[in-house]
């Protein structure tokens, strides 16, 4: 790579939080090329994500859903032509795939660029389509070091590391409407994220309600729950066994005011879901509960005094442990409770 670059692309299309941990690759690309356009690889529901995020350029949608018809349907194989041609016409000078699926290996071949990095190791098939591939270093166990080997593995010099993440002005005042409306004082509130993707990675409800009662007790806190549309039934199941007010707003805000509701709030506990790492890039106390899934390699990013987890120091580097001992169920309440005071 030379400081004549001038259009860098990064593929990486979803999820939430794994989006976030990609951010600090495109600060530090930024921060070596600054002349460079730095453009986005990205599926349209996470684009609000980074559209306005001072390191990225211009984003690139990705129609995943409509795309996975190309073979069948005339419209979905016209806006895959279409898409390719217009990854043709920006004459990338390098591509990074972050995702490392044969879905993107294969976008970033069909970009036409002739530097195309990817992992080395994968779970599918991408050799082909790459011609560099970058093995992951015993140093950098935790994913976002290894975004950030990536692009130095291209020339660029690792500095200090840095999310760029910030709430938009009018998101802001969009999520103090929101918690105005539901009597949340927007200087005094604590958000909790019951929900997860994964059900092995959700920290029993009954948990969240009981740690709901305590910072209510010890805090006098406003507390709020935060997640997707489909958890909202796990947030009510939430609200009906804590014995304080609790406020539910899953499936009620855009991914801008959840960034805007999440950084203004006096901590965020969460499983290990996209709202807790956009929580952790904000840099507000958090209490980030893992079960099975290594927190080394995918906690926060230098802050391990924020993870409630069972034998943080023995998990190595492997992405999941086998030992029943770290079910996500044996974090007690009182383990997070601590880590949240300590903060505090």
């Amino acid at each position: 790579m030379t400081a004549q670059m001038k259009k860098i692309l990064i593929i990486k299309p979803s999820a939430l939080g794994d989006i976030v941990m990609a951010l600090p690759a495109a600060c530090c690309l930024k921060d070596n090329f600054p002349d460079a356009q730095i453009h986005w690889f990205i599926r349209p529901e996470f684009a609000p994500l980074i559209e306005c995020h001072k390191c990225i350029d211009k984003l690139v949608i990705f129609q995943r859903r409509k795309l996975g018809k190309w073979w069948c349907k005339l419209s979905a194989f016209a806006e895959l032509i279409r898409l390719v041609k217009q990854l043709r016409r920006e004459n990338y000078d390098i591509v990074f795939d972050f995702q490392g699926r044969f879905r993107s290996a294969i976008f970033a071949w069909l970009s036409g660029c002739k530097k195309r990095f990817g992992p080395a190791k994968t779970q599918e098939f991408t050799k082909p389509f790459y011609t560099d591939r970058i093995a992951a270093s015993q140093q950098s166990v935790n994913v976002v070091d290894y975004f950030i080997d990536m692009v130095c593995s291209a020339g660029a010099k690792r500095g200090d590391v840095r999310f760029g993440l910030e709430p938009q002005k009018q998101a802001v005042d969009e999520s103090g409407k929101i918690l105005s409306d539901n009597k949340i004082d927007k200087d005094n509130y604590a958000v909790l994220v019951p929900g997860a993707t994964v059900e092995a990675k959700r920290w029993p409800v009954e948990n969240f309600a009981g740690l709901a009662n305590k910072v209510s007790e010890k805090y006098q806190y406003g507390i709020v729950l935060s997640g997707v549309e489909s958890e909202k039934e796990i947030a009510e199941k939430l609200k009906s066994l804590a014995s304080v007010p609790v406020v539910n707003l899953a499936g009620g805000t855009n991914i801008g005011q959840l960034v805007a509701l999440l950084s203004q709030a006096k901590f965020v506990v969460s499983n290990d879901t996209g709202p807790a790492h956009i929580a952790a890039a904000l840099g507000v106390p958090i209490a980030l509960v893992f079960g099975l899934t290594n927190p080394n390699r995918v906690g926060p990013y230098d802050r391990p005094q924020t993870v409630a987890a069972v034998e943080i120091d023995k998990r190595g580097s492997e992405v999941e442990s086998t030992n029943p001992a770290h079910d996500i169920k044996n974090v007690t309440v009182e383990t997070v409770l601590e880590i949240i005071s300590k903060q505090l």
